[in-house]
């Protein structure tokens, strides 16, 4: 089975943000995806630096992250070990929460993420994962597209995830979150279950055939 990561990047618990990962994470286990398959990375939960003390912090030389904290290594290793990643987020101030960020920067790194090339071109060291992106906002879709030009999704789909390898399969937006009614939030809660379920039946699809002997007679 397709080994998924969910990134909560909302940095107060028991957000919203919480609980559509909650449903989709229900979606893949109703899907029959097992707990091994499973890992879950909750900003809100996980303390780590934010700001990297040295330059070395950002860098991985030859795959190798012996200097790294504990905390940071396993973030390192999370993404290495997923196939599929799923990020949930607010967006806020037209891009998405500092923490998320922080994450980013400390997570994804040179040496074990891209390598540097010539010019813009890199050797992207994740190519063959994807990722979803589900994010939750105030902006109405077509404000957002032109006047902030999809900076937040556009950032994590090109810049970062893109720039590494990574394949976005989807981009979830909901909106407007702020005085949205209980019906509406459930309705967007069932939404990203169905998007767990649609995604573990997207791996299974995925899964190479096993050939089955024939009996001998």
């Amino acid at each position: 089975m397709t080994n998924t990561l969910v990134i909560i990047g909302h940095p107060n618990a028991g957000s919203f943000n919480h609980a559509l990962a909650a449903q989709y994470l229900t979606g893949l286990r109703a899907a029959s995806v097992a707990p091994a398959d499973l890992r879950v990375i909750d900003l809100a939960e996980r303390e780590f630096d934010l700001l990297p003390t040295a330059r070395g912090d950002l860098r991985a030389p030859d795959g190798d992250t012996s200097h790294l904290e504990p905390r940071i290594r396993a973030f390192v290793d999370d993404v290495a070990w997923a196939d599929h990643l799923v990020f949930f987020f607010p967006q806020w101030w037209g891009t998405y929460p500092a923490v998320l960020k922080a994450f980013l920067d400390r997570a994804i790194l040179s040496g074990t993420a891209f390598t540097y090339g010539r010019g813009q071109i890199s050797t992207r060291l994740l190519d063959g994962k994807t990722a979803r992106i589900v994010m939750t906002m105030d902006s109405p879709i077509a404000w957002n597209r032109f006047v902030y030009r999809n900076a937040a999704e556009t950032s994590l789909k090109r810049a970062t995830l893109g720039y590494c390898g990574v394949r976005t399969i989807g981009i979830t937006r909901l909106t407007p979150v702020r005085f949205s009614t209980p019906e509406k939030r459930a309705a967007w809660l069932e939404q990203v279950r169905r998007l767990g379920a649609t995604d573990a039946a997207r791996a299974r699809r995925r899964q190479p055939a096993v050939a089955v002997a024939s009996p001998v007679e």
